[in-house]
């Protein structure tokens, strides 16, 4: 009987073991569970936004703004086109909201150059390199200046104020500057007016040179460096306006008809959008104080529209010479 009862007693608490260790792993799972559940809950209210309590976002480690580039070619010297384009650059920059940067080459081939490998966005330009461009890749036009009224000028024929030359024949045998290979009113007019007496430059002067630039040509011609010089209307204008003793140091002997003004260009890849606001901002920029001021640096009275039709005496001349684009040895 005692035997019994003590396999009775170790098989009860043997049992009993077996329980309570049932019970206590039941627990265990179930406080897993609840805390697996817990931390779910927990992981969804971390990502929770609060759409009132928003920070800025980093600032992207590359945040350079690529500048606008503006090609200005010589027709005034470097030093006059920084000091007389100086405003207006500052005023695409503020209208823009990006730099603005000038570029400058020595001849009129190289500012074509730049517009047609995409280096540039715009350009201010003479009518012969639009002409050349326009035909050759595609340059297009985009504005104008409306100088004291007019989107014309000439190509003035000049000399030294003690010269005895009345007209271009008395400089046969003579120094002549040229101003650039492809200048319009610099090269290819007076060109133009030796071809009409049935004679090339090379046969009538004694000697050409070039001054890549319509003030240098001037001031040669002042100093009696040259016999004579053609030079661009509005340059001289704004020459003799900024310096009146100029005006007897040299003579206008001849001045031409007149042609279309030199535009303001863009080369055949520019962005649509982008040459919409470059056009609008040109357009409309006498309308405030500081676009008034950088036009009247430039001795301009605003930027206007224009079509080709206004080149179509430039290009007649232009097509017919087909001057070759090279610098005299």
């Amino acid at each position: 009987m005692t035997d019994k009862y003590y396999s009775i007693r170790v098989l009860y608490k043997d049992y009993g073991v077996v329980r309570s260790s049932a019970i206590i792993f039941l627990i265990l799972l179930v406080s897993a569970l609840l805390s697996s559940c817990a931390g779910s809950a927990t992981s969804d209210a971390v990502a929770h936004v609060n759409l009132n309590k928003l920070s800025p976002l980093p600032t992207p480690i590359n945040n350079e703004i690529t500048p606008l580039k503006l090609a200005i070619a010589a027709v005034i010297s470097p030093q006059g086109s920084a000091e007389n384009y100086a405003l207006l650059l500052e005023y695409l920059s503020s209208k823009l909201d990006r730099p603005v940067e000038a570029v400058q080459r020595r001849t009129y081939m190289e500012i074509n150059d730049l517009l047609l490998n995409d280096e540039v966005d715009l350009a201010f330009v003479c009518t012969s390199s639009y002409m050349v461009g326009k035909h050759d890749f595609g340059m297009q036009l985009l504005v104008a200046p409306k100088v004291r009224g007019e989107v014309t000028y000439r190509a003035n024929l000049i000399i030294p104020g003690d010269s005895s030359a009345k007209e271009i024949t008395d400089l046969r045998g003579k120094v002549f500057a040229f101003t650039d290979p492809i200048s319009f009113t610099g090269r290819m007019y007076p060109t133009h007016l030796i071809h009409k007496m049935g004679e090339t430059p090379e046969e009538f002067f004694k000697r050409t040179i070039f001054t890549y630039s319509h003030d240098d040509a001037i001031d040669a011609v002042a100093q009696g460096l040259v016999d004579g010089a053609s030079v661009d209307s509005l340059v001289l204008n704004f020459a003799m306006n900024r310096d009146p003793e100029l005006a007897s140091q040299i003579q206008i002997i001849h001045t031409s008809e007149p042609f279309g003004i030199p535009p303001v260009v863009v080369g055949p890849q520019i962005r649509p959008q982008l040459k919409a606001q470059l056009e609008d901002i040109l357009l409309n920029m006498h309308n405030d104080e500081q676009g008034l001021a950088a036009l009247q640096a430039l001795d301009y009275d605003r930027f206007v529209s224009i079509s080709d039709e206004a080149y179509h005496s430039t290009d007649k001349i232009v097509s017919h010479f087909h001057l070759v684009a090279a610098e005299e040895p």
